[in-house]
């Protein structure tokens, strides 16, 4: 019996990476694609990240250079391989960013998943995850946030991509019934692969606490900036949901297996259900570095948070997933990948502060 064949678009980057580990353990076969925005390319023109994958498991991965905003190569691609599902990981992805070039985002973001869904259309591929965010919950209106939070009061552009996404596959399927689709709304992931070998490389300076933390740690950054210590929560500091991303990119599979029903389009947050604060994150990463991470406090970011984590109970009754890490392994996973690679994939490049 022929392997399933999987379209991963972005499968170079952090969380795609994670995921086609687990579509290869779980008996799938990806086929990745990516522009090399986000992801270190190594020998071969492939990502250093799918090799070092084919090391650990000891096989090969079809991988193709091809940016979603080249139609024509996408259509070359359908036409070569008969896909049975997509997961769609591609996208532009910084916060801060979106908000100083909203037009780059739109463009990117929304054409590259148009070219998607039309040509999945046009090959009678109609089965698809979407690697969505928390950030289309906006300003939470109330905690834990389940499914049935409004949408759409995005504080910024790369979250209003998302939401626009959401939108389009959601009347897509219901213009077509005989389409599958899995939303997955993420909160924050953290860790990686327990071999060390593939885990997050933020190109220049991190945009997300823990791989700024890590480098802290490391001795590329002298300290990190705490944005505000005055909010309402335990310690005055931002409250998020940290997820493994070997649990997120198991959600994955999970998610992959209930297209297999039939099931419409369904929409799950994968999060862990509990929040911590900057400061308890700092704390478990000296824990598990046993290094002294120095910090300073800044003045609060616009449109962030207090508080922000998920309720995960409908993934866990309807896709038989919930998050297995706690935050302990998490800091562990992550100090392993982050000690084991200081320069993360790029090789004895000189810290670059």
């Amino acid at each position: 019996l022929a392997l399933q064949k999987v379209l991963v678009t972005g499968g170079g980057g952090y969380i795609g990476s994670h995921c086609v580990v687990e579509l290869i353990e779980a008996g799938f076969c990806p086929v990745v694609i990516d522009n090399f925005s986000n992801a270190v390319q190594g020998e071969r023109d492939v990502p250093e990240s799918l090799q070092r994958i084919e090391k650990i498991l000891d096989t090969s991965i079809e991988f193709y250079e091809l940016d979603l905003l080249d139609r024509t190569g996408l259509e070359k691609l359908f036409k070569q391989h008969s896909f049975s599902a997509v997961m769609h990981f591609a996208g532009l992805k910084a916060v801060g960013e979106s908000v100083e070039q909203p037009l780059r985002y739109y463009r990117v973001n929304l054409t590259a998943t148009m070219n998607l869904l039309e040509v999945m259309q046009t090959h009678g591929v109609r089965n698809l995850v979407f690697s969505s965010s928390a950030t289309v919950y906006g300003d939470p209106q109330r905690l834990p946030i389940d499914e049935q939070h409004p949408v759409g009061g995005c504080t910024n552009p790369y979250g209003k991509t998302k939401y626009f996404i959401e939108e389009m596959i959601m009347d897509q399927c219901k213009a077509e019934k005989d389409w599958n689709v899995v939303l997955l709304r993420y909160f924050n992931p953290i860790g990686a692969h327990s071999s060390g070998l593939i885990g997050e490389d933020p190109q220049g300076i991190p945009n997300n606490l823990l791989p700024y933390v890590a480098q802290v740690a490391i001795g590329r950054r002298k300290h990190l900036n705490v944005f505000g210590n005055d909010y309402d929560t335990i310690d005055g500091t931002g409250v998020r949901d940290y997820i493994h991303v070997v649990d997120l990119a198991k959600g994955h599979i999970a998610a992959l297996k209930k297209l297999k029903d039939n099931c419409g389009c369904k929409v799950y947050n994968l999060g862990t259900g509990t929040g911590y604060s900057v400061l308890q994150m700092v704390k478990a990463m000296e824990k598990a570095s046993g290094k002294e991470i120095m910090y300073l406090i800044a003045p609060r970011r616009g449109g962030d948070v207090a508080s922000c984590y998920a309720d995960p109970l409908l993934a866990e009754k309807e896709l038989g997933w919930k998050a297995d890490f706690d935050l302990e392994r998490m800091c562990e996973d992550l100090w392993r990948w982050q000690s084991k690679n200081p320069t993360g994939f790029t090789k004895n490049s000189p810290f670059s502060i």
